[in-house]
């Protein structure tokens, strides 16, 4: 009963999921209440189309739309640790294993890593869209996803920093580091899933250019989570690579640009590309030095 209790009076927003740690049937799981989540969005936002002027609907309705799109799996996911709250072991969503560093220096390391992920992926996807742009079809329904996108996103300022920068990673760090890697790291070799968690997360973004981006990425925030077990790093990954691309957008001078090697000359593009590989090299190299508590990584048992 003191067990109990003490889990009870921990009862928050990551407690209320600790017990429930999904395999890779459990992530088809979650992945399917998604996306009923995105069809309850997508059902919302008509019915405030019946009341409110379109231009309103589509410049703000994502706002609404995208976090009722993650309220089925969140709630899935507390009924199924509730369950099993009382007989199995639960693992914390956020832990904050940070071996020899300081909480600041950490942080300061992520931001580093941030950017030189950003880097470092803008070749593989300049080439993905160069491969785009040699077949119509492929082409065709890039333009297409481009529009929906861009009437996503499509507001004022505030509105899509809200959505992509503070949203998209409380959101999506949730489901992707905090559910699903979480629960295959204590079931699976950590590479693995590491790879599966990150294929997800391409997944989730439904469209192939922004997958390949999402996978690149999603590697990086899954070792962070695998060597630190904190949620708040990832979402920091998450937090820049989302807000640089919404601030980067409302420069006219860079918003015509969508990839580094555009911007840039291309010997200047080299030498910062290998600077953002070497400095992407250094920041993982840092992260290793922590030691790893447990085979799954530096999550802590609840």
């Amino acid at each position: 009963m003191a067990l109990f209790a003490r889990r009870v009076n921990n009862y928050d927003l990551y407690a209320n999921h600790a017990w429930y740690v999904p395999g890779v049937a459990g992530m088809f799981g979650l992945l399917g209440w998604f996306l009923v989540g995105n069809l309850l969005g997508s059902l919302v936002t008509f019915i405030l189309g019946l009341f409110l002027p379109s231009s309103v609907v589509m410049e703000y309705g994502s706002l609404v739309a995208y976090p009722i799109a993650f309220i089925p799996a969140m709630m899935y996911a507390a009924g199924q640790s509730r369950k099993n709250m009382l007989f199995d072991p639960g693992y914390k969503l956020s832990s904050a294993n940070f071996g020899p560093f300081k909480w600041w220096s950490i942080a300061l390391i992520t931001v580093v890593l941030s950017f030189a992920t950003m880097i470092s992926a803008d070749l593989p996807n300049y080439l993905n869209m160069k491969v785009t742009d040699t077949v119509p079809v492929l082409k065709e329904f890039y333009d297409m996803i481009s529009a929906v996108l861009e009437q996503m996103t499509g507001g004022p300022f505030w509105s899509s920093f809200l959505l992509t920068a503070i949203f998209a990673p409380i959101f999506e760090e949730w489901l992707c580091r905090g559910m699903v890697l979480r629960g295959l790291l204590t079931k699976m070799k950590p590479g693995w899933a590491i790879v599966i968690s990150a294929f997800f997360f391409a997944v989730i973004h439904m469209n192939p250019w922004q997958a390949l981006n999402a996978f690149i990425i999603g590697v990086v925030m899954g070792y962070v989570y695998y060597k630190t077990g904190c949620l708040w790093l990832t979402m920091l990954i998450h937090f820049v690579n989302n807000g640089f691309a919404v601030v980067c957008a409302q420069i006219p001078s860079l918003s015509e640009y969508d990839f580094w090697i555009d911007m840039m000359g291309r010997s200047t593009y080299v030498v910062v590309y290998i600077a953002g590989l070497s400095a992407l090299v250094l920041c993982i190299m840092a992260f290793k030095r922590i030691p790893l508590k447990a085979p799954y990584g530096n999550i802590d048992r609840v």
